[in-house]
């Protein structure tokens, strides 16, 4: 059974996070409601989560708050931000949300396919990356575990194969997104397409170590998609 993905919604009035879940439910991953920063940083301290939906006009600590103490922690500093906000101050105000760290900035009221849309494709890349992770471990296991020879070598390269071809799909995936974003030309499209090229060339370069002769056979995967 395929575990789910966890998605953190952070707003301070419940009937957004009501919204928010009715919005995100057909995609069938599991939703982790916080009703304010300091309750978001501490549902992270424990879980790891594929994308983060974070409201920014709330009481004591606000989104650009939260997003801050987000990217300095080690653990979640690599976690996709989509910054929420029901007030539109112009571009300055929008590029302060991209300045913390957010890979998107929506402002409310907003279309609810393309904030599902936007969020399944940081869904599929978490997956994506922990199916990677788990298959490296895998084969790295064997590695180090010197089965070099006969039926051992031939799964084990199989399973290299495998990686590189499951690898290779989610990079044609991100480029064919990056193509798609490059035509709005906005500040979402550039911070979009930075992240998920990060986070694929961290993978590819990751899983080149494994190959045979690299010299790097226990290089690990990254931690965080």
């Amino acid at each position: 059974m395929v575990q789910k993905a966890k998605i953190l919604l952070v707003d301070d009035r419940p009937e957004n996070l009501l919204a928010l879940e009715a919005i995100l439910s057909a995609l069938d991953q599991t939703l982790v409601r916080a009703s304010s920063g300091e309750e978001a940083l501490k549902a992270l301290l424990t879980d790891d989560f594929a994308v983060i939906l974070l409201d920014v006009q709330m009481p004591g600590m606000d989104g650009f708050e939260t997003a801050a103490h987000i990217k300095r922690r080690e653990r979640t500093r690599d976690i996709p931000i989509i910054f929420l906000t029901a007030i539109n101050h112009g571009p300055h105000h929008t590029f302060r949300g991209y300045a913390a760290g957010a890979v998107d900035y929506i402002s409310k009221p907003f279309d609810p396919w393309v904030l599902r849309a936007k969020v399944s494709v940081f869904v599929d890349l978490y997956m994506k990356n922990c199916q990677l992770r788990e298959q490296a471990s895998l084969l790295r296991l064997q590695l180090e575990g010197g089965q070099a020879g006969g039926e051992d070598a031939k799964e084990a390269a199989g399973l290299l194969a495998e990686l590189s071809a499951r690898l290779a799909a989610v990079e044609e995936q991100a480029e064919a997104l990056s193509k798609q974003l490059d035509e709005s030309a906005d500040a979402a499209a550039v911070a979009t397409a930075a992240h998920l090229e990060r986070k694929l060339t961290g993978l590819r370069r990751a899983l080149d170590a494994l190959e045979p002769g690299s010299g790097g056979g226990a290089s690990p995967m990254p931690s965080q998609a």
